[in-house]
């Protein structure tokens, strides 16, 4: 297996991370058992996750992904082969949210007893928050860190130019960096990573664990009109992919992807782990064939030819 460090930190992960986003959502907790042995049965180690996971589900408060998680763990007793990487700052209620020093010591609390561990492997800052000071927020960091409690940090959605002020502090106050960035990017959404915030990870020697790899399913192929969307609870969102561009990406995976015998989803996937400048791209599944066809993306080998044919396919 082809591990990689997060950022400069001793972290070593397999090129593909599994999304626990769906678990507590559409998927149950024995499906989400199954689901980790398969994916660590096949080498992989890196599980990520929110404490906000699932909230948005009917009767879910945010936790639930994590409470499943920590119970597999338990489970199994592997806690120490699983790199568990979780956040904290997206608004569970309008008092818990945001990066003050305050309410990350709460809430890393909350997570470590959900999880039942005593540590995080990767503790990322869910969304920016330009309220409280980048200085107290790496500090608080800090203090987890000394403390045994979180052994790297990460940051998620956050704009290059707030990146970049971020590794500033960390270099000029003497506090821990980020060593991960977690963007949206996906063969359909590129231009946010590609024109700034890549160039600055590549840098900086940023880690890059992308979400919304399959642009939610859409690169799958799974959603070819209107009359697809009913297919999950994701396919409403859909209407923003169908037109000619996403056409002409759909078409251009489905040519690789019976050229190599093997589904959308693996191609457009390999896509992203090909990209120098790709840690482990986040992915979910919801059964082990889906679960299948992700692991099958990082041991196919794209040519240049065909990474040329999606970056066309895929010009914005």
């Amino acid at each position: 297996m082809d591990m990689r460090s997060i950022g400069k930190s001793e972290l070593k992960v397999a090129p593909f991370s599994f999304g626990g986003n769906v678990f507590g959502w559409t998927v149950d907790e024995p499906t989400a058992f199954k689901l980790l042995d398969a994916f660590m049965d096949a080498g992989f180690n890196l599980v990520d996750t929110a404490d906000a996971y699932s909230m948005w589900a009917p009767g879910n408060s945010g936790g639930e992904s994590e409470t499943i998680i920590g119970n597999w763990m338990k489970a199994r007793g592997n806690r120490d082969r699983v790199v568990i990487a979780t956040k904290v700052g997206w608004e569970m209620t309008p008092e818990k949210k945001g990066l003050s020093p305050a309410y990350i010591a709460s809430a890393v609390e909350d997570s470590l007893k959900r999880l039942q561990t005593d540590y995080i492997d990767l503790y990322q800052s869910h969304l920016d928050d330009e309220e409280t000071p980048l200085e107290d927020t790496l500090g608080a960091f800090g203090k987890l860190i000394d403390a045994g409690k979180v052994r790297v940090i990460g940051a998620s959605n956050y704009k290059a130019d707030r990146l970049a002020d971020a590794l500033k502090v960390s270099r000029d106050h003497n506090l821990p960096r980020y060593e991960s960035l977690q963007p949206r990017y996906n063969l359909y959404a590129r231009a946010e990573f590609e024109d700034e915030l890549e160039e600055l990870c590549l840098k900086e020697t940023i880690g890059v664990i992308g979400y919304s790899s399959l642009a939610s399913g859409f690169l799958t192929g799974k959603y070819r009109s209107k009359a697809d969307f009913g297919k999950s609870p994701r396919g409403g969102r859909m209407e923003n992919f169908l037109n000619e561009r996403g056409n002409r990406i759909l078409a251009t995976l489905d040519r690789i992807a019976a050229d190599r015998n093997v589904t959308p989803t693996t191609v457009a996937l390999a896509w992203l782990i090909a990209r120098p400048s790709v840690t482990a791209p986040i992915a979910s599944a919801t059964s082990c064939e889906q679960l299948e066809a992700l692991i099958a993306a990082t041991t196919l080998e794209l040519d240049s030819t065909e990474i040329a044919a999606l970056n066309g396919a895929s010009a914005y």
